[in-house]
Formats: structure tokens, C-alpha cells, sequence
């Protein structure tokens, strides 16, 4: 699979360490930054990360930021993405099986690396389930097809 990793400054660590992780899994991972420990935006990383999903360049992604929140309403900006911030293995099964999302947001500072790679593994193995959750997820995407203008 290939994943799409994307941090910002205090996800950094985590990125870097599930960078490894997944390499490790046999996962081929492309990297949208950050680059550093030094402070940045999320957006800089997430959307670029977010695009390659969407347009069926990466699989999936998996991005980090201190809570989690910044990286998940950014990713959720890009008309096809699914970005689910998950803090357990429960919420990361459950928004692959009934929400079918294509992008785990992570909170860094929230949780710990043993759990991370918990979640990530859960969330990679998890098939969408289908059925009645099909058209709840068919509803969003007909929003993003035809989205009124404000």
C-alpha cells in the first residue's frame, strides 16, 4: 500500500518514527513534509498529502499534529478525501468499516508511539463494510459533486 504521511512541527516525531514503522511493513510511504521540528503550518503538509490521495496517488493517508483537529479539518477540505482523527483502535476499525475513510489524522501529543502503531495497524487492515454504509458515504460524495456556493 502506499501511504501518504504528512505532520506538522509537533506530529514531526511521530511522522518520522510511523516513516519507519511502515517501511518496516512492507508499505511504500510518501513523505509531504514536514521536514523538521521547527515550527510550521499544518496546512503546508496535510493538503499536498490530502491531493495525493484524493487523486488516487497514494492509497491512503496518515497525518500528525498535536490533537490531531488541524490536520483533520484541513485534509477534509480536499473534495474526496474522509479524514477520520482517531485516538483508539476502536474509532480507527470503525471509520474504515462504516465511513470508509482514506486518512487517519493522529494527535502526537495525545497519545503514545505503541498505541499510534496500534491504531495505524488497525486502521490499514480494516475494510469498509459496505452495505447500508454505502450510501451515507454515497450522500457525501454526491455533496462534493454538485456543493452549492456560498
Amino acid at each position: 500500500m502506499k501511504v501518504a504521511l504528512a505532520s506538522d512541527h509537533r506530529g514531526f516525531t511521530a511522522k518520522e518514527k510511523m516513516k519507519t514503522y511502515l517501511g518496516s511493513r512492507g508499505h511504500e510511504v510518501q513523505d509531504f513534509g514536514c521536514n523538521s521540528a521547527t515550527s510550521c503550518d499544518y496546512p503546508d503538509s496535510s493538503l499536498p498529502a490530502a491531493e495525493s490521495v484524493a487523486k488516487a496517488k497514494c492509497d491512503v493517508g496518515v497525518m500528525f499534529c498535536g490533537t490531531g483537529i488541524g490536520m483533520s479539518m484541513t485534509a477534509n477540505k480536499v473534495s474526496g478525501v474522509r479524514a477520520a482523527l482517531c485516538h483508539d483502535e476502536l474509532t480507527a476499525q470503525l471509520s474504515r468499516a462504516h465511513n470508509d475513510a482514506n486518512v487517519l489524522c493522529l494527535p502526537a501529543d495525545l497519545i503514545g508511539d505503541e498505541l499510534m502503531r496500534r491504531v495505524v495497524d488497525v486502521w490499514l487492515s480494516t475494510r469498509f463494510d459496505g452495505g447500508r454504509h454505502e450510501r451515507r458515504v454515497a450522500k457525501i460524495l454526491e455533496y462534493e459533486r454538485h456543493k452549492p456556493s456560498c
